[in-house]
C-alpha cells in the first residue's frame, strides 16, 4: 500500500485572460479569511458599546440603514467614525510596516524605529502649539513631516546606494531628534495646547470624525493597491541586493518607492490617530508567523494591524469602567513583549548587534 502524498502548501496558476500567474498559499487564504471574520466581529462590538448599548443585529440593520432612525443615527453619527478611523489606521500601519520589514529584511524595522512617525508627530505637533499649518491641516502636515524625515533618513543613508542596515541605523537617530524637538514643542506650548499635543501624541481614536475618516480612506484605498501591486518585488529584495538585481529588480528606485508608499501610509494615519505605538512593528510578524512565510504578508499583515487596534480599543474602553483610555497605551503594553522578544530573538541569531 502506497503511502498517501503529504497536502501540498503552495498551487501556482496561470490565467490567460488577463495574462496573471502566481501561486496560492491555502494557510495564507484561510488566514486571512478567519482575520477578516474577527475583525468584523470586532468592529460591530466597538460600534455596539457605549452609554446606549445595542445588540449585534441592531448594529447591522443600522450599517445598511434598515434600524431603527435613532439607533441608526448614534452609529452612523457617533460611533461609526472613530470605528472606521481604528480599522484604515490598522490597516495603514500594518501594511506600512511589512514594507519596511521586508525592504530592509529586518524584523525590527518599523515606522516607529526609524523616525516615520516621530517626524509626522513633530509636524503635526508644531502646527497645534504654533497655531499655524499653513492650510495643510493635520493629514498635509503628517504627510510633510513624515515625507521629510524619510527623505533624510535615506540621504543620509546613501553610500552608493541605501541598505536597510544603514537605514535602521540613521532613522533611530533621526527619530530621536524629532522626538526631542517635540517634547520642546511641547514645553513650549500653553497649558491648552500642550494638553492637546500630549493626548494626540499618546495614539487616540477620542472624538473622531467623518473628516478624518475621508482623508484616510482616500490614502488607504489609493496606496494600499500600489504596495500590493509592488509585491513581487518586495519578495525579491528579501533574497538580497544583488540577486534581486540579477533577477531584474531595479533596487534603488524600488525602494525609494516602496519607502514613499509606506510614508504615505503611516503619515495618514498618524495624522488622523497619532503614532499609535507598536502596531507597525508587531503586527506584520504576528502575520508572519501566523503565514507560516518566509517574509510579512502585506494583505495579513493590514488586517493583523486592524485587529490590533480595534481589538486594543475595546480594552481601552472597557478596562477601567468610566474612563477612556488612549488606545495607544494599550498597544505599548502589548507592543512592547514583542519588541523585547524580537531583540531577543536577534540576538541569538548573530544579528542584534
Amino acid at each position: 500500500m502506497t503511502a498517501l502524498a503529504p497536502p501540498r502548501r503552495r498551487r501556482p496558476f496561470r490565467l490567460a485572460v488577463p495574462p496573471v500567474s502566481g501561486v496560492v498559499r491555502p494557510r495564507l487564504v484561510v488566514l486571512c479569511a478567519a482575520l477578516v471574520a474577527a475583525v468584523f466581529l470586532l468592529f460591530c462590538r466597538g460600534v455596539a458599546i457605549g452609554d446606549y448599548p445595542l445588540g449585534y443585529a441592531d448594529v447591522v440593520r443600522a450599517l445598511t440603514g434598515t434600524g431603527d432612525p435613532g439607533t441608526v443615527l448614534v452609529v452612523r453619527e457617533l460611533r461609526l467614525p472613530r470605528v472606521l478611523v481604528g480599522l484604515l489606521v490598522g490597516i495603514a500601519f500594518g501594511v506600512s510596516g511589512a514594507l519596511y520589514q521586508t525592504m530592509t529584511r529586518n524584523p525590527l524595522a518599523s515606522p516607529d524605529m526609524i523616525g516615520l512617525t516621530a517626524g509626522a508627530g513633530t509636524a503635526v505637533v508644531a502646527g497645534v502649539v504654533l497655531g499655524w499649518d499653513g492650510g495643510l491641516g493635520a493629514q498635509g502636515l503628517g504627510l510633510l513631516g513624515a515625507l521629510l524625515t524619510a527623505l533624510l533618513v535615506y540621504a543620509l543613508a546613501w553610500k552608493g546606494g541605501a541598505s536597510g542596515y544603514r537605514i535602521i541605523l540613521v532613522g533611530i537617530g533621526v527619530s530621536w531628534m524629532c522626538t526631542s524637538a517635540t517634547d520642546y514643542l511641547v514645553a513650549r506650548g500653553e497649558r491648552f495646547e500642550a494638553q492637546a499635543a500630549l493626548g494626540w501624541l499618546v495614539g487616540n481614536l477620542n472624538g473622531r470624525t467623518w473628516d478624518q475618516v475621508a482623508h484616510l480612506a482616500v490614502a488607504t484605498g489609493v496606496l494600499v493597491p500600489l504596495a500590493l501591486g509592488m509585491g513581487r518585488w518586495t519578495r525579491t529584495l528579501q533574497l538580497g541586493d544583488d540577486v534581486a538585481a540579477g533577477l531584474g529588480t531595479p533596487v534603488q528606485p524600488v525602494r525609494l518607492a516602496l519607502l514613499l508608499v509606506g510614508v504615505g501610509l503611516i503619515a495618514f494615519g498618524t495624522a488622523a490617530a497619532g503614532p499609535v505605538a507598536f502596531v507597525a512593528l508587531a503586527a506584520p510578524q504576528i502575520a508572519q508567523r501566523l503565514a507560516g512565510t518566509a517574509w510579512p504578508p502585506l494583505t495579513a499583515s493590514g488586517l493583523t494591524g486592524a485587529l490590533v487596534v480595534l481589538g486594543s480599543d475595546l480594552i481601552a474602553r472597557e478596562a477601567i469602567p468610566g474612563t477612556e483610555l488612549p488606545v495607544g497605551i494599550v498597544t505599548g503594553v502589548i507592543g512592547a513583549p514583542v519588541l523585547l522578544w524580537l531583540l531577543i530573538r536577534a540576538n541569538r541569531a548573530g544579528s542584534g548587534g
